[in-house]
């Protein structure tokens, strides 16, 4: 079980602007991702070593600098998050207005939303209580799955509205009774995943909202994301570390999800929590972004920016909206460089039980980049370094860009997913593929190990082979 600090800034101040970037004399073209995209594409070694030596120095989270936790920064609430679907929290999204109701039934979900996307249209299934008991066993604990401060996850079972002989597994948020800023999350989720559809995204298949003497009722239902998410498995707590391809895949995948949301529809919604937890894997390993409840509106027509309360995680919000609450989308681009790092290291961002000097990725790596040799110590120890050690660093060069400290100068989504693309593709061609394997598979191998050690030291002396003496439990550090 581990916290996620969720963060609020009070007071804030305009932060400063970002310090050039130059090689020798001449700037480097990185505000141009076309460019920048041509130089990841060169093939020439002492070309990649120049770039990649003095590119690791532009970034202003390389810099050497020490900063200082912004002031008024605070924690707003802590989750436990050991389960497939993350859960519900307690700070406020801006995506919905400030007086929603606190009535939790279906009139109350279309008097609060915001028209521009509440009269679109919606394909949510709109579930009765009775539907949702008979899917859970009653809401068993033998079926969850979850459990946090804000809610419970079941594991479900539905009938298909197309083929009533078909059943579909599903994922049923129950959220707890108390507080009005879940009310206003759920609310979001239902808005947003209501109207957007993407592959790369998890479907919301519908919701159940009620206001009875018992209180507020509101669950949420949404296709059923058997591996878990990426935070699980690049943890240690995963018996089976994610493989380079997939991690490689898996990055393409939240790209082209962040592109969509952004770029591809006809208004801008700004995730505003991206993170390893909010990125789930189906049953094939297809990345799909999850959990909505802090999604925002981008700006409108004519404006740069919207103004809001901070919110989101600790080590991934970008520091422009830390310090000024001025959002844009690109904050969410920080939020994906920070995740690449954490892809090629296995690392948080943010880990209080690390010695100090390592507790912050960005300032742990940054020792670490200015030489290409060095760079192999920070990767994730359980890869093989040799194998992928030059696709790590050109994702790391593309992590600098989103982590520019001037957001004016990151690309967008699009430009980072082209860049992605480009290395998916070289990795892919030069590698295997490995087959897939479901988590639920490798844990109940696992458990078969287990089992089998146990009976090892269960041997009497003269029977079978005397192996005590040989085996050592692991020891595994857990967070």
């Amino acid at each position: 079980m581990k916290e996620e600090n969720r963060v609020r800034v009070g007071n804030v101040e305009e932060g400063d602007h970002a310090r050039s970037c130059r090689v020798g004399s001449s700037s480097l073209p990185f505000s141009s991702s076309h460019s920048f995209l041509s130089i990841l594409n060169q093939k020439s070694p002492l070309l990649e070593a120049m770039v990649w030596s003095e590119a690791m120095k532009c970034f202003s989270f390389y810099s050497g600098e020490k900063k200082d936790e912004p002031k008024g920064l605070q924690s707003v609430s802590g989750r436990s998050d050991n389960s497939t679907y993350a859960e519900v929290r307690g700070s406020g999204s801006e995506l919905n207005s400030q007086d929603v109701s606190v009535n939790g039934s279906s009139e109350s979900l279309r008097r609060n939303a915001i028209p521009s996307l509440s009269q679109r249209p919606s394909n949510l299934r709109v579930f009765t209580v009775s539907e949702l008991k008979s899917a859970t066993k009653g809401f068993s604990r033998s079926v969850m799955i979850g459990e946090g401060g804000f809610g419970c996850v079941y594991l479900g079972v539905i009938r298909s509205l197309e083929d009533p002989s078909r059943r579909i597994e599903v994922a049923v948020k129950q959220l707890s009774k108390r507080g009005m800023q879940g009310h206003r999350e759920w609310v979001t989720e239902v808005n947003v995943l209501g109207v957007v559809e993407h592959p790369n995204l998890v479907k919301l298949v519908g919701y159940y909202a009620d206001d009875d003497e018992r209180g507020i009722q509101r669950l949420l239902i949404y296709e059923y994301m058997p591996n878990r998410s990426v935070e699980h498995h690049l943890s240690h707590r995963s018996e089976s570390p994610l493989p380079w391809n997939r991690r490689l895949k898996i990055a393409q995948d939240a790209a082209r999800g962040l592109t969509y949301l952004h770029e591809e529809m006809d208004f801008q919604i700004i995730f505003r929590d991206f993170k390893s937890s909010n990125i789930l894997l189906d049953e094939q390993w297809n990345a799909k972004l999850s959990d909505f409840g802090l999604a925002r509106l981008g700006p409108s027509d004519g404006l740069t920016h919207v103004s809001t309360a901070v919110v989101g995680t600790m080590g991934y919000a970008a520091p422009e909206y830390v310090q000024t609450g001025r959002l844009t989308s690109k904050n969410d681009v920080w939020s994906y460089g920070v995740f690449l790092y954490e892809l090629i290291t296995g690392r948080r961002p943010l880990d209080r039980n690390r010695p100090r000097g390592e507790q912050k990725l960005l300032e742990w790596i940054r020792p670490y980049l200015s030489d290409g040799k060095k760079f192999q110590l920070i990767l994730d120890p359980r890869l093989d370094k040799k194998q992928v050690i030059k696709s790590a660093q050109r994702l790391a060069m593309i992590a600098n860009q989103c982590l520019v400290k001037n957001p004016k100068n990151r690309p967008k989504m699009s430009e980072v997913l082209e860049m992605v693309n480009g290395i998916v593709k070289s990795s892919s061609s030069s590698s295997p593929q490995l087959p897939l394997k479901s988590a639920a598979k490798v844990e109940a191998s696992h458990d078969t190990q287990i089992k089998n050690k146990k009976r090892s030291m269960d041997l009497k002396p003269g029977e079978g082979n005397w192996c005590v003496r040989m085996w050592r439990p692991k020891l595994v550090r857990t967070y």
